[in-house]
């Protein structure tokens, strides 16, 4: 019998908790949850902020460019290598490399047609002249501080008549593609053939691309004079070409 109580107790004991237990709360009771909103989208860039950045970003090319330039020119030895280039009925354009596969450090374009330099060299020897001005304001207190290659504009002079100006340009996708041609090389002359180019009305051929490539010495007179001999090793005289830089 006191086995049965102490049972009887617990068992009561038990029922007991089971009452006390409080039912579920009902999940379409009046309280709501309070969800955490997204924040605001921040307020569309004015025009003077996207200017901003867009010169700023314009900048940071600049001086890319310009830092891959000076270390260009800074890696030039006394060995370059030079081409003479131009469709027939346009204009030469001359460059410099430090090997047949690196960026140009130096490309210029002259007003002289690429027909008459040809006429000129197979007459003889060849004198190019570039001659550009200095800087007056920095003169006066120190020695310019622009590299030689790095001018824009020159006045050319072939065998002493004036031929117009030339004009420092980029390496663009003509260029380039003009250089990757001739890279295999070393010297020598000829005629690439005119590419197709396809507009509205069809395909259409450009004109022929004269060429001439070959090793220059290259000779520093001072930060104002430079001169770029061609190196022609059946010439045992003077060479075919030179090309002298002047700031005067």
């Amino acid at each position: 019998m006191a086995r049965s109580s102490m049972h009887f107790h617990w068992s009561n004991k038990v029922s007991n908790e089971d009452e006390d237990v409080s039912p579920p709360s009902n999940p379409t009771s009046k309280s709501t949850i309070n969800h955490p909103q997204p924040p605001p989208p921040p307020p569309p860039p004015t025009r003077k902020k996207l200017q901003a950045v867009t010169v700023a970003r314009f900048r940071s090319v600049l001086t890319t460019i310009s830092k891959n330039r000076t270390n260009l020119l800074n890696s030039l030895g006394s060995r370059v290598v030079g081409t003479l280039f131009g469709s027939r009925r346009g204009h030469v354009y001359f460059t410099l490399q430090k090997n047949p596969v690196s960026q140009p450090a130096f490309l210029i374009e002259l007003q002289t047609p690429i027909s008459g330099l040809v006429k000129e060299m197979a007459s003889g020897l060849v004198r190019i002249a570039l001659e550009c001005d200095k800087d007056e304001d920095k003169t006066k207190k120190i020695s310019n501080s622009k590299r030689l290659l790095e001018e824009p504009v020159w006045r050319t002079y072939c065998n002493g008549k004036k031929c117009g100006f030339a004009l420092k340009r980029e390496c663009g996708e003509k260029e380039w593609r003009v250089l990757k041609a001739v890279e295999p090389i070393s010297m020598g002359a000829g005629v690439l053939p005119p590419e197709k180019t396809v507009d509205g009305e069809g395909e259409e051929e450009g004109d022929e691309i004269m060429y001439m490539r070959a090793k220059f010495e290259r000779v520093t007179g001072s930060r104002d004079s430079e001169a770029f001999y061609m190196m022609n090793p059946d010439s045992n005289g003077a060479p075919e070409l030179s090309v002298y830089l002047l700031r005067i």
